[in-house]
């Protein structure tokens, strides 16, 4: 009896999760399924309200004044350049920093988590920043993407965490006995076993360098080397100022609605690569930051 008792909790349990669960997706996904479905409808019948979950009087006007831009293909590519290799980048500093500092045998390994945990509290600033990326030649190029803030310390301290539970140091006492270097026990042993950690590192750095924008506002006065989200920002702006200078009212009335579609159209062109990239890494994403959260 007690037995049936506890698989009917159990099985009520289970149902209230899957209710749970799915007001919690519907509240998550569907912003951004009405963005998209409002991107493509009628921007009367958008301000009306009208539109619920299935788009009415589609139009492309939006996505043609977007696409049209060229200024938009270019920031699409800076975008991914400084996505591609910023990840490259910092995900190789932060594997190997974080793998370093698990390793026992690093002299003053106690001393360099002190001083790399003191950079969370404590920062030089806006402007002593700023000076430093001048001086060291990269304001207006690409390393200024790049470069500063590089190594995440949030993201170094789960990746040590990660190596100190998964790779156990019999592995490698049995690796130097076979005459294993540290460069080829690294590479050859601990890397094919950190994907997980590798997936989440990439997927992390991924969405900052692609929704990066103050970097580029900062640093970068030439506009050949704006990101996306900089181009974005620009159109928005010009639009509204468009919009000013309007004196026909009913061609204001008509340019605003045009200004709805690109506002929405540009939300689903900057966040589509994310989404797209996701359900990829997805898998390896809470195996990673769990095993990094927890120290065995």
């Amino acid at each position: 009896m007690d037995t049936l008792s506890k698989s009917k909790s159990d099985k009520l349990f289970d149902v209230m999760n899957v209710i749970f669960f799915c007001g919690v997706l519907f509240i998550v996904v569907y912003p951004l399924y009405f963005i998209i479905i409002a991107s493509i409808s009628d921007p009367d019948l958008v301000n009306a309200g009208q539109i619920r979950f299935l788009p009415q009087d589609i139009t492309w006007i939006g996505y043609e004044r977007i696409l049209s831009d060229d200024e938009i293909w270019r920031g699409y590519y800076n975008t991914v350049f400084y996505a591609v290799f910023g990840t490259i980048f910092r995900v190789s500093l932060i594997i190997t920093g974080g793998y370093a500092l698990s390793r026992k045998d690093l002299p003053l390994s106690g001393l360099f988590m002190i001083l790399i945990l003191f950079t969370m509290f404590f920062n030089g600033g806006l402007i002593p920043t700023y000076l430093l990326v001048k001086n060291l030649g990269m304001v207006n190029t690409v390393w200024a993407m790049i470069v500063p803030g590089a190594v995440s310390v949030y993201q170094l301290i789960i990746v040590k965490t990660f190596f100190q539970s998964t790779i156990p140091k019999e592995m490698l006492e049995a690796a130097m006995m076979d005459g294993c270097g540290n460069i080829k026990f690294f590479t050859k042993m601990v890397l094919p076993l950190s994907l997980p950690i590798i997936a989440v590192m990439v997927l992390f750095n991924v969405v900052a360098m692609w929704n990066s924008y103050f970097q580029a506002l900062i640093y970068l006065n030439d506009v050949n080397l704006h990101p996306l989200q900089m181009i974005l920002r620009k159109i928005l702006i010009v639009s509204e100022a468009q919009l000013d200078m309007i004196n026909d009212s009913n061609d204001a009335v008509e340019e605003q609605k045009v200004a709805g579609l690109v506002k929405y159209g540009m939300v689903v062109v900057s966040s589509l690569p994310v989404l797209v990239l996701y359900p990829f890494l997805q898998r390896y994403f809470v195996k990673g930051v769990m095993i990094g959260s927890v120290k065995g």
